[in-house]
């Protein structure tokens, strides 16, 4: 598998370095065969080269087959750069010109991290749900936009929430094929009472659900109804699919369940068979070099790349519950540990799931 990795700005390439040393295990150990690349991606490459994305790791980016990506940095980082530099070398383009249209972020609490949740252990425990939020199209990629000087001298912002059928469609069928391996329920969430375009992704959700897959439940829920639900009844939800807009707004609020971002993973598809996977955590500049960031929603990515990448589930669940072992073992890193629990470092955590894999792989 040609598998390209970009570490990116601030905490990515510490947490990237953690993914990769599990992922070199899995080629030691279990056979995963991989050709690296990497490259640098952002800031780093206009410090360098000028630009933010040189032609060669543009034309690299295009040909892997799987890119394992750390985080962009922040919009104070990059004010200084002019703005068509900013839109070459961003994420969206990279999710844009491949195609990555569905965005799958998996939200499970493990059990070891119950106190590490704002939820009462009551509500917080057992959540195991997806968002898939549809990634190239709506509020990010809608034209016209910009911002525009009025007669009178001042100036308006717009962008445009615009979708078709055929995107919509494509985002249903995906989440009602992932509710298929789950518990069969999708909650299709919008705002179809007052969006023109809400009205018709619910049309299209009822449409394609009802004649392709009658095996698998649907709901229609509101996008504000959605967020009280996700922090009242976390488990009342299978996969949730919704718009680009509304699913980075729910993910984010489903990642206070767990207490932190730095525990979510994403992986973002098209139908060719190239993914891209990435913590959802940004760049945390904050920390940047301090070695305490939380690798886990990257390890947990990597994980990801195993079961949709690698076509291995198998390895895949492997490093899951190598996770959950080194939680419940009781490795924290600063923003899971509790009051005064002592902390690991962001390698001393890659440890610690390292650790439990040779368990796992001696027991088997």
């Amino acid at each position: 598998m040609k598998l390209l990795v970009l570490p990116g700005d601030g905490v990515g390439p510490e947490v990237t370095a953690e993914a990769l040393r599990i992922l070199r295990w899995f080629a030691e150990h279990r056979g995963l065969t991989l050709e690296v690349t990497e490259r640098g991606f952002g800031l780093v490459n206009w410090e360098r080269h000028g630009t933010l994305m040189p032609d060669e790791t543009w034309a690299r980016i295009e040909e892997a087959e799987a890119i394992l990506f750390g985080a962009v940095g922040s919009l104070d980082q990059q004010a200084v750069i002019p703005p068509e530099e900013r839109r070459k070398g961003s994420l969206l383009r990279m999710r844009k010109g491949l195609d990555l249209y569905a965005n799958i972020r998996p939200i499970r609490l493990p059990e070891a991290l119950l106190e590490a949740s704002p939820l009462k252990p009551r509500v917080a425990r057992g959540a195991d749900f997806v968002i898939l939020r549809e990634l190239t199209a709506g509020m990010y990629f809608g034209t016209p936009r910009g911002v525009e000087t009025l007669p009178d001298g001042t100036r308006r912002g717009v962008n445009t929430h615009s979708y078709t059928e055929g995107e919509i469609a494509r985002a249903i069928r995906f989440a009602c094929r992932l509710a298929r391996e789950r518990r069969g329920h999708v909650t299709s969430v919008d705002k179809a009472n007052v969006m023109e375009a809400g009205a018709l992704w619910r049309e299209v959700a009822g449409r394609v659900a009802r004649e392709e897959f009658p095996d698998v439940t649907l709901e229609n829920m509101l996008a504000d109804n959605c967020a009280i639900q996700i922090a009242r009844d976390p488990r009342r939800f299978d996969v949730i699919v919704t718009d680009n807009l509304f699913g980075d707004l729910l993910s984010d609020a489903g990642g206070a369940i767990l207490g932190s971002l730095g525990m979510l993973p994403s992986a973002s598809v098209n139908d060719r068979g190239q993914a891209l996977y990435e913590p959802v955590h940004g760049s945390a500049p904050d920390i940047a070099g301090e070695g305490i960031a939380n690798p886990l929603g990257a390890i947990l990515s990597a994980a990801l790349l195993l079961r949709w990448s690698a076509k291995q589930p198998e390895d895949a669940a492997m490093l899951e519950r190598a996770v959950d072992r080194a939680l419940d073992a009781g490795a924290r890193t600063a923003d899971i540990a509790a009051p005064g629990e002592p902390a690991v470092s962001t390698s001393g955590m890659g440890d610690a799931v390292l650790r439990e894999l040779s368990l796992l792989q001696g027991e088997a």
